[in-house]
């Protein structure tokens, strides 16, 4: 016959139970958000918040480290691919989906920013899109901004992804979608995942033939950005166009 355990021992004088350390951690670092905003807190600590939804039960500072460890940076994971992601111990499909509505809800806010406004007159703001949208991505995707006689935003899209350093792109195609738009100028830009924006020789010319072919059909090309880790380039700044 069998003898049953003991019973557990009720906790001595009203203590509780021991908390796993990482509670507190948790409360203590979600305070510090409410206090001080996202800006007082290192990126891993920022992902480390974006972490305990999909992860309720685990101390989760070592995953958010070992992801900025690989990817550079909180924006940078957020931009990782969900393959790339999945490559590291403990990210599952949960913590994937998550990140990506992240990513998701600052590129929407940001072009919200834009959206029934002048461009050329809120040109702070659309720089600030084309960073949230492009600057971190880790391959190259061109992407066109379709603008009305009052530079209002018809349309955003992107035209072409292609490697980490390169994209094709058809002028021609940009300008039968442009015609398909009603548009009257558009705002060209694309990324450098090496992370240096200045233009190469290839982006100047594929600028070049797509005005030529848009000039002669009335529509402007108000300016080609190109967007990296390390900042932007114009090229109506550089006066290349």
């Amino acid at each position: 016959m069998s003898v049953p355990p003991p019973p557990r021992p009720d906790p001595i004088d009203g203590a509780k139970e021991a908390e796993p350390h990482y509670l507190g951690h948790r409360d203590r670092l979600r305070a510090r958000f409410a206090q001080a905003g996202a800006d007082a807190l290192p990126d891993y600590e920022l992902l480390e918040l974006a972490l305990f939804r999909a992860i309720p039960r685990r101390d989760v500072k070592p995953l958010a480290k070992a992801l900025i460890r690989r990817f550079g940076s909180f924006a940078e994971v957020l931009s990782a691919e969900p393959a790339r992601l999945a490559e590291i111990e403990g990210i599952g499909a949960g913590v994937i989906a998550d990140l990506k509505l992240i990513e998701a809800a600052g590129h929407r806010l940001a072009r919200g920013a834009i959206a029934e406004r002048p461009l050329l007159s809120s040109w702070s703001a659309v720089l600030e899109y084309c960073r949230a949208t492009m600057a971190f991505a880790p391959r190259e995707q061109f992407r066109v901004l379709f603008l009305d006689r009052r530079n209002h935003l018809i349309a955003d899209e992107i035209q072409g992804r292609g490697t980490v350093d390169h994209t094709p792109v058809y002028p021609r195609e940009v300008a039968r979608r442009a015609l398909e738009l009603s548009a009257t100028a558009i705002l060209l830009a694309h990324n450098h995942p090496s992370g240096d924006p200045t233009p190469s020789a290839a982006d100047i010319r594929m600028t070049r033939e797509i005005i030529g072919v848009l000039d002669p059909l009335g529509i402007i090309v108000h300016d080609h950005i190109i967007l990296g880790r390390e900042g932007h380039a114009s090229f109506k700044g550089l006066k290349l166009i």
